[in-house]
Formats: structure tokens, sequence, C-alpha cells
């Protein structure tokens, strides 16, 4: 990842011509020490870079030095301004770089490329540094969302002898890489859906090409699906007594959505700041699990929850007795 960082470090000193150590370091979301040692790595490379102390000083770049992004080709310039994992669409390696700083340099055709590029493929953060899988007709996927061409998949349902395959023409749209899984998002029928890359088993082309929707965004309509569909696991309540603590960590050990609706509706404190919530989970069991994470600062105020952190109290006393 140092190599990305260096390219976004020059890009932002680039767009600025200064800044200091601490902008830097907050904008790149690292040290000012490892700055330093950037900027030092950056010199020794030959970028013309130098230090001002004082007042009004920073990290400065020579006026009138710029990276020659102009000098790429379309296909390199989406390297540079796509993810790594690009590579595993069949678009050789890439570096990750600063998508908006890396626009703002590129001249009109390549920077349309680019945003091409950032239109199809989505890369939802959580969970992104787990190696991700390689379906075998993922490249295959990639190009019909390139190419904006209609493909005939079939796509394996179900599990063990319950498994079968349906065949779909679809319009793929754009790939998600969501915690180290690809999916395809991609129309059907005038509707717009999600498909496990690692489930579509074949893929042929059908010769017809599609127009892309000008208004369909693929990282809005992800999120929108994916809280949708978190939405639908939470099928029960439970009845809750926080300590101001709990309170602050309840979205750091259940679903970030529901515990923030629960604490915004919490009850007034007790005697001892304790406040009552209701909160959605998926399941008594499934909620047991997350906030045991919460020890002493949650108390259950209904018999089946009790009863099962009670239990996970018990044998984290056992085990480290």
């Amino acid at each position: 990842m140092r190599a990305s960082r260096l390219i976004a470090m020059l890009f932002v000193l680039q767009r600025r011509r200064s800044a200091t150590a601490a902008e830097l370091a907050a904008e790149l979301a690292v040290s000012e020490r490892t700055i330093y040692r950037d900027v030092a790595a950056l010199v020794e490379a030959g970028v013309p870079l130098w230090t001002e102390g004082g007042h009004g000083g920073g990290i400065r770049l020579v006026e009138g030095w710029r990276t020659r992004l102009d000098g790429l080709t379309a296909q390199e310039a989406a390297a540079v301004l796509a993810p790594q994992l690009l590579s595993a669409l069949g678009m050789g390696s890439a570096l990750l770089a600063a998508q908006s700083k890396v626009l703002a340099t590129l001249p009109p055709d390549l920077g349309e490329h680019a945003r091409r590029i950032a239109e199809r493929v989505h890369l939802d953060a959580p969970g992104w540094f787990q190696d991700p899988g390689d379906p075998p007709h993922l490249a295959t996927l990639a190009r019909a969302v390139w190419s904006e061409q209609r493909v005939r998949i079939g796509y394996r349902r179900g599990f063990g002898d319950d498994a079968s395959t349906v065949e779909r023409v679809v319009e793929p749209l754009g790939l998600v890489l969501k915690a180290g899984v690809w999916y395809l998002v991609a129309g059907v029928g005038g509707d717009v859906r999600t498909y496990r890359a690692a489930k579509v088993v074949t893929v042929d082309p059908t010769g017809e090409s599609f127009t892309r929707p000008a208004e369909f965004d693929l990282p809005g309509w992800w999120a929108e699906s994916a809280a949708r569909f978190a939405a639908s696991m939470l099928r029960e309540t439970v009845r809750l007594r926080l300590t101001p603590r709990g309170l602050r960590a309840l979205p750091h050990v259940t679903d970030a959505d529901a515990a923030t609706a629960a604490v915004a509706t919490a009850g007034p404190p007790d005697e001892e700041g304790r406040r009552e919530v209701t909160l959605e989970v998926e399941s008594v069991e499934v909620a047991a699990g997350q906030l045991v994470a919460l020890a002493g600062e949650v108390e259950a105020l209904e018999p089946g929850l009790r009863a099962l952190l009670a239990a996970h109290g018990r044998r984290l006393q056992e085990n480290n007795a």
C-alpha cells in the first residue's frame, strides 16, 4: 500500500503545491512520522520536494513540476485510477491512488475513461482487505460490463443435492467486491439484481448490446440494496438497560443503524445513568453473541436473552478461572 500512498501524496501536493506534515497526515490517514519517511523516499526517487520550517512553512513541490499522467494510455490510466483488484478482471496490474485527485489531472479523454471504470466497479470497504476469491468467469463478466453486452448466464442456486442451475439473460451493469466476495449487478427484465460471481457457472454472449441507464449509480444502488437486506434480517426486538458506556459502544457490537435508532429513542436515565432501549436484532441468539462483548455495561430485560447472556458469562468464567 505504500506505493499507492506515495502516488496519492504527489497528487495532493500537485494540487495544493504546499502542505504541512499534519495536513498530509490527516488527508492520507497516517502519522506525521510516516509522512516525513515518505517525503524522504520521494526525494530519493528524484521528486523535487523541499521542506521549509517556521510559520507558513511546509512540504512543497517545486513550481512547474507535474506528474506525467497525460502520457498514459487509456488502459494504463484506468490501472492507476482503479484499485489493485482490477487485475482480477483481466486488465493487468493496478495502482491504488485517490481517484478524485487523479481525475482532476487527466486530459478529458482519459478522465472520461476513468469515470467509466469508477461507475462499473465498486469496492465495499468493510472487509475488502480479505483475499478475494477467483470466480472462473469474472474476467468474462467484466468484459461484458465494459462493452455493455447482454450475456446468458447459468447460475447455480441452492446447495448440495438441492442445487440447480437456472439461465438468465442479463445486462451487466457493474461488479462489486464485498468482504472478499465478488458480485455481479445486472439488469434483468427491467429490474436490477445481484448475483454472486462464484455461482455463475456459464457465460455465453448473445451478440446484443444494451444502453446502460444514465442515471444508474452503482455505489448508491449497492448501499441502498445492502441497507434493505440488513433491515430484512432484523426480525426481532429486545429490551436492554445500558450504561452510558454501553450506549456508546452499542453501534460497534451490533447492527450500526439499528443501534443508532435504539439510542436515539432511549428512555430517560435512571439514578445510575442507565437507559432502556428497544433494539432490533436478527434473533435472540445472535443478539446474545453480540451483546456479550458489552460485559457489565448491558442488562437484558427479557428472560430469554437474559438467560443466554448469563450462560455466556458462566462459560467465560469457567474458561478463564
